[in-house]
């Protein structure tokens, strides 16, 4: 085999070896897909278990995934932080690229959460504002801090069990764009709330039911 013709097959024999790499160390990424049910997640756990599904589709499936999802308080059991699912960083995307350190850094901002950063878990940009479809609306039922909402409305589409017109969550904005130049705008994870929880309704304020997977270990 000629010289040039053996380098040449070696590389392409090493890139499965580098992308299964990369996959193995990346610890954050955006959902390429929704479950089907709009904001019915079948709760956290069905919700964590999607992080996981897509996680070990791309050979990731070495990690503790939990998705970034905040749920309020009932009778029987009390709310449930997003801050407090999902480790303590740092995390790294699909191509390596750190977009937090730590809890500190991720919920303020020093993050590097951009439309660019905040890839698929196959590397994959999720389009933004501008983009057709706009799918910058991510779910996280969250405040700023990455802390559950007190009180009694619905700002987790009953924590994650509704998947119909009724009912609402709040997202953030993964390209850290809005309608204005303002901090709800600009914040990934805390801008406002959808209309309903079916996929309809969550398309009408620009979003596809993607949620952010973080891994806990």
């Amino acid at each position: 085999m000629h010289r040039t013709t053996a380098l040449a097959v070696t590389l392409l024999l090493a890139i499965p070896a580098v992308q299964a790499q990369q996959a193995s160390e990346m610890t954050f990424f955006v959902t390429s897909t929704n479950p089907g049910q709009g904001a019915n997640l079948g709760g956290l756990a069905g919700a964590d278990a999607q992080c996981r599904s897509l996680a070990l589709a791309v050979g990731a499936g070495n990690h503790t995934w939990r998705a970034y999802l905040s749920t309020s308080a009932t009778s029987g059991s009390p709310a449930v932080n997003a801050r407090d699912r999902i480790g303590r960083g740092p995390w790294r995307n699909a191509r390596g690229e750190v977009v937090a350190q730590d809890l500190a850094s991720l919920h303020s901002d020093a993050n590097r959460l951009t439309k660019q950063t905040a890839l698929t878990e196959r590397g994959e940009i999720v389009n933004g504002r501008g983009d057709n479809p706009n799918n910058h609306d991510v779910l996280t039922g969250s405040q700023p801090d990455g802390t559950a909402f007190a009180g009694d409305q619905d700002r987790t589409c009953g924590n994650w069990t509704l998947g119909g017109a009724e009912g609402s969550a709040i997202v953030g904005h993964h390209d850290r764009m809005g309608l204005q130049d303002d901090a709800p705008a600009r914040s990934w994870n805390s801008s406002h709330a959808t209309r309903g929880c079916n996929l309809a309704g969550l398309r009408t304020t620009g979003g596809a039911g993607l949620f952010y997977c973080f891994a806990a270990d």
